[in-house]
């Protein structure tokens, strides 16, 4: 087994965000039952929501900005490590997650071996 990033980006709801409405505790519901899920198959190696803070350093200057982002659809939410057969497996993984009903992105991504 390989591992790989999820890297989530977009959606209307995050964790830290919600405003506790029935509709955003289903959909938290649903990412909480998805990991949980792929925690039972042994899928899971770990991940973390992301606040929706942070700075970015950039260039030779290392000139810091407010944000991590241009725009809120690219905002990078969190991350999930998984355990694949190789890219095309994560990528299949990847598909249950439940950002798309919020029409997110997931990047997939190798982790390099060492």
């Amino acid at each position: 087994m390989d591992q790989f990033m999820f890297l989530f980006r977009g959606g209307d709801t995050h964790v830290h965000t919600s405003k506790d409405s029935e509709r955003e505790r289903d959909y938290i519901q649903l990412w909480t039952d998805w990991m949980s899920g792929l925690g039972q198959k042994g899928i899971l190696a770990g991940g973390e929501p992301l606040q929706t803070t942070g700075k970015l350093v950039n260039g030779k200057e290392k000139v810091v900005t407010d944000g991590p982002f241009i725009e809120a659809k690219e905002i990078v939410g969190g991350f999930l490590i998984v355990n694949a057969k190789d890219i095309n497996d994560a990528v299949e993984i990847s598909k249950g997650c439940p950002i798309f009903e919020e029409n997110g992105k997931v990047e997939v991504r190798p982790i390099q071996k060492r």
